[in-house]
């Protein structure tokens, strides 16, 4: 058993040792993202492959996509029960919430990206692009200006395990769609599979990672970065970070404009959330049993890390806020 492994050979209903030792600082700014006295938690198990963590304060919950069961699920901060959330989900995947608190959703099922109104009803804003279907909605950012980013690699597309087997009609994207009229826009077709992507601090640059070393060997595992014009208009592109082994999915920035990213596909020494600087320097591992998918922060003051795992959710309380919803 490897020194990762044992870390990780916990009995997760009995307490642990502070600090955690899952929780590995390789520089000093990581340090001082965490809490001495807060260990991981697995809070629930018995998915098979978690997406799309987004955390509702005002129903002090955490909303998430099962996307294999064709579900979403809600885990109450009340009373730590689950629940079902919406079933089925058409192969839910990314979720988000707008500027009225609304949930955005990327839907596998439907290739389309959808609205929950707050009587319920679901809208659908965008399944098409230049009448062709949408390859697979994969994850979604809403900016301040209320214009909503996704990416569409198709993954949900390419078997029926998380979706249903279908041509792709059209490239891999990442889109915008206008708050006024609903239209739509290409931002990048540069990278082979766009997955997650999130916005820095200040919104003038745009995160996205390229997942497509899944279906080819020797692809590099990156998350990269694009400067946001006033036009939403993208730039300068550059590599932000480079994983290594481990497969970037979803992130999610704190507010120092840190990136908390899933990895997974890497075996224990790299699966889990890695954390890396604004400046690319990767500052700090959270190791995890399982690989991982996605993440989010949530809780009543923004500081509990919430992270989706191929089977479990598991959370860390930390010492930094993460960005609010708009």
């Amino acid at each position: 058993m490897s020194d990762f492994d044992r870390k990780l050979d916990r009995d997760w209903s009995a307490p642990i040792r502070y600090p955690d030792p899952a929780v590995e600082v390789l520089d000093k700014r990581f340090a001082e993202c965490l809490v001495g006295n807060a260990s991981l938690e697995r809070l629930w198990t018995g998915g098979r492959w978690n997406e799309g963590p987004v955390w509702f304060g005002d129903q002090h919950s955490l909303i998430w996509s099962d996307i294999p069961n064709n579900r979403m699920l809600c885990w109450s901060e009340f009373d730590a029960s689950v629940r079902i959330f919406r079933s089925p989900s058409e192969f839910s995947n990314g979720n988000t919430r707008d500027r009225e608190g609304r949930l955005i959703t990327c839907e596998h099922g439907t290739r389309r990206v959808t609205r929950t109104e707050h009587s319920g009803v679901i809208t659908t804003l965008i399944d098409k692009f230049e009448d062709k279907r949408l390859n697979a909605p994969n994850d979604v950012v809403v900016h301040p200006d209320g214009g909503v980013w996704f990416t569409d690699p198709g993954y949900g597309s390419l078997g029926h395990y998380e979706g249903h087997l279908g041509d792709l009609e059209l490239p891999t994207r990442v889109y915008r769609l206008d708050p006024e009229d609903g239209s739509a826009l290409i931002v990048d077709e540069s990278l082979e599979k766009p997955n997650g992507l999130a916005f820095s601090p200040d919104f003038k640059t745009l995160y996205v990672s390229d997942t497509g070393a899944s279906h080819k060997d020797g692809h590099p595992r990156q998350i990269h970065a694009f400067d946001v014009s006033t036009k939403n208009e993208l730039s300068g592109h550059r590599v932000f970070c480079d994983l290594g082994p481990a497969m970037p999915d979803g992130f999610r920035l704190d507010l120092a404009g840190n990136i908390w990213t899933s990895a997974g596909w890497a075996g224990s020494e790299h699966d889990g959330v890695q954390i890396f600087a604004p400046d690319g320097t990767k500052i700090g591992i959270i190791h995890l049993p399982e690989g991982i998918s996605n993440l989010c922060f949530g809780g009543i003051k923004r500081n509990r890390l919430f992270i989706t795992g191929g089977q479990s959710i598991f959370s860390l309380y930390v010492a930094v806020q993460g960005m609010p919803y708009f």
